[in-house]
């Protein structure tokens, strides 16, 4: 006997659609500014511009008609890139490259159209323009993904999802939506093969037997999206007649492959001869990817030094005077492929506190994980304790990222006696460069487990890229601002 469940408030095709339009509008009204804003601050109101083919006297035409012409393409744009989709919106960074490659193609478009019929664009409306306009775009964009964050944390703008598959498989997905909510999947229930309890073990999500029966299923719960986790349960057959069976616009189907923490970006979708084959690329650690991380950590290290130079003296004053002892705290720690060097940080502890780590990590229990940290540590100095709360005295870490032994972004440095705990996953940390801050920090800093930093230090080494180590800059800097912990 199936159990029934109440419908969802608002099904994916409706959310979808009304957040599409909303995004639509504040996209519109951002082109409006920056566009419109532009033509006033270099040209004035109205102007007209010569252009046509022919002679240069044929035609003249209003700077006015021009951006709103351009405001229309550039809508256009950014609707054929997909980037107001329920798909992309809210959640990774394919949202936010579609915006910079709509824009792009729409710049490049602008350029070969004024040049073929010679209208006689003013460079700095162009040039500002553009430029301009992704930034506003973005910010848009990131502005609706905190909105949409804290509207999904609390059930809503979510498609309720129907598991099926194997117990295992149902388990893991349910447990990695639930770990991120922002996602935009509820699960509603499961649908797994054979018989047993009614929820799903460990989890309050009620289950089903019979995954013959999923499509009815999903409808008893109030879902509107099959996720199949597994196959096995599941063959070609009886998942092509389960799509057969979904209300085509209202009912949605994803596959879950057995893959887990592979960005986007690694992940490219063939079909051949009817079967839709995944392309996973494997990860590189070497070639222009490596140049182009250096370079960026070479520009950013040196702004960021000499931009806080006059911080530098301040907090080198107050530690000097806080307790006796050096100002920079040196330490050996391992980083890329297992080479030791000596790590910088402003001093926050009593000088000589090393030699009272291990009986503080026994007497704490945490001298068994890689991950040596001591709860209310009596070590650390009064400004130490300040230091800490804003990660002040990780800033000399910059000169290690001058030097090359550091990134701005990456698994943080251990120490040897933590590195010689590793088992064979965790030794992946060690193929990228150590950094100042990485993904575990800003997704939860000093307050995860040793094994849920593991994870997403993994992710970070399989998956980065330049645009993930700026979005986890920005987050660091928002971290930081909110006093969430210390690194």
């Amino acid at each position: 006997m199936r159990r029934f469940y109440a419908a969802a408030t608002m099904t994916t095709s409706a959310w979808s659609s009304k957040l599409a339009s909303r995004v639509r509008i504040t996209d519109l009204l951002v082109l409006l500014w920056v566009v419109f804003g532009t033509q006033i601050a270099w040209v004035g109101i109205d102007y007209n511009t010569p252009g046509f083919s022919g002679s240069r006297d044929d035609i003249t035409i209003s700077y006015t008609v021009m951006s709103f012409v351009i405001v229309a393409a550039w809508m256009v744009a950014l609707e054929l890139y997909d980037t107001r989709s329920a798909r992309v919106l809210g959640l990774g960074t394919q949202e936010y490259r579609g915006v910079a490659d709509a824009t792009l193609r729409l710049f490049g478009l602008v350029a070969i159209v004024a040049f073929l019929f010679k209208i006689d664009i003013g460079r700095g409306y162009i040039l500002i323009s553009f430029p301009l306009g992704v930034i506003v775009l973005i910010f848009s964009r990131w502005m609706w993904r905190q909105w949409l964050g804290v509207m999904r944390k609390r059930g809503e703008y979510s498609s309720r999802v129907l598991l099926v598959g194997s117990e295992a498989s149902v388990a893991l997905i349910a447990r990695e939506f639930e770990r991120m909510p922002e996602a935009g999947y509820q699960v509603a229930g499961a649908c797994v093969p054979g018989h047993g309890a009614p929820y799903l073990p460990g989890t309050t999500i009620p289950v089903e037997y019979g995954v013959e029966h999923a499509l009815a299923v999903m409808r008893d719960f109030g879902a509107d999206t099959v996720v199949i986790t597994s196959a096995d349960e599941l063959g070609p057959e009886r998942v092509r007649e389960l799509s057969w069976g979904l209300i085509p616009g209202a009912e949605h189907l994803v596959v879950a492959p057995s893959l887990i923490d592979i960005g986007g970006p690694r992940i490219h979708t063939r079909p051949v001869a009817g079967l839709p084959l995944m392309h996973v690329e494997t990860p590189k650690f070497e070639g222009r990817k490596l140049v182009a991380k250096r370079a960026f950590d070479l520009i950013v290290g040196f702004g960021l030094v000499v931009v806080l130079s006059p911080l530098f003296f301040v907090l080198a004053v107050l530690v000097k005077a806080s307790s006796p002892g050096p100002v920079f705290y040196r330490q050996e720690r391992v980083g890329l492929k297992h080479k030791p060097f000596t790590m910088l940080k402003f001093r926050s502890m009593t000088d000589g506190a090393d030699v009272e780590l291990a009986g503080l990590l026994a007497q704490n229990g945490a001298d068994t994980q890689p991950l040596f940290k001591v709860r209310d540590d009596p070590r650390v100095t009064r400004v130490g304790k300040v230091l800490r709360k804003y990660s002040f005295d990780e800033l000399p870490q910059l000169f290690n990222v001058l030097h090359g032994t550091m990134s701005l972004v990456g698994p943080r440095p251990q120490r040897r006696a933590e590195v010689e705990l590793y088992d064979r996953t965790a030794g992946r940390r060690l193929f990228v460069q150590p950094g100042m801050t990485g993904l575990w920090q800003v997704s939860g800093r000093s307050n995860l487990s040793w094994e849920e930093s593991v994870r997403l230090d993994l992710y970070y080494v399989e998956n980065w890229s330049i645009t993930g180590d700026v979005a986890i800059l920005w987050r660091t800097a928002r971290a930081v601002a909110t006093k969430d912990g210390a690194f």
